[in-house]
């Protein structure tokens, strides 16, 4: 089951850091949204598959949103399939 995560770093280096961390473990799918207007924050969005938890470090950098927020994936609810 796709599970999704939003997430917001203090900046596109301290994602990127993150997203390398994963590796090939994971079976994801990463949107870039970048800084939103309404934020000083770097967004990131993820199709996570095959898990149910967000992995390790990650929690602490998520966020929750209203409806889709500004992004949402084709057919996927992030409030019926949010982490």
């Amino acid at each position: 089951m796709a599970k999704i995560g939003k997430y917001e770093f203090d900046s596109l280096e301290q994602a990127n850091t993150k997203i390398n961390a994963l590796g090939e473990e994971h079976n994801h799918t990463i949107v870039k949204l970048g800084f939103l207007a309404d934020s000083t924050k770097y967004s990131v969005d993820v199709l996570w598959q095959g898990i149910e938890s967000h992995p390790y470090g990650w929690a602490t950098k998520s966020v929750d949103v209203d409806g889709n927020g500004v992004h949402k994936f084709a057919g996927v609810s992030y409030q019926e399939n949010k982490m």
